[in-house]
């Protein structure tokens, strides 16, 4: 077992790896290409109930907020949707009220 002691500071050798500080292997991605970036493509998504101003969100339209339910009739989460987390709030409680006036089920039958 080496001690810190039998070697000198300067004297590191280099890592291999990742291509960090010492150099070494480019990451790559499963196809073999430079990048690293895993084969897939991510894009941000946009909030679509910001880019429709001109239409406020109402708990009347039961078609716009039917497409944010799933067959069961559960919220569909923001990490799905893209919707902004104020607009997720406000979608939220749309749905409720919808659901409390009787314009969407509470639960669809399987």
């Amino acid at each position: 077992m080496r001690t810190e002691s039998s070697r000198p500071m300067g004297d590191r050798p280099p890592q291999r790896g990742a291509g960090g500080k010492f150099g070494g292997r480019p990451k790559r991605d499963r196809d073999g290409r430079p990048g690293g970036g895993g084969g897939r493509f991510f894009r941000k998504k946009t909030c679509r109930l910001c880019a429709e101003t001109a239409t406020p969100l109402d708990y009347k339209d039961r078609d716009r907020l039917s497409r944010y339910l799933t067959e069961k009739g559960k919220i569909i989460p923001r990490r799905t949707t893209g919707n902004c987390a104020g607009c997720q709030r406000r979608l939220v409680k749309a749905i409720k009220r919808a659901r409390h006036s009787a314009i969407l089920a509470f639960q669809l039958s399987a």
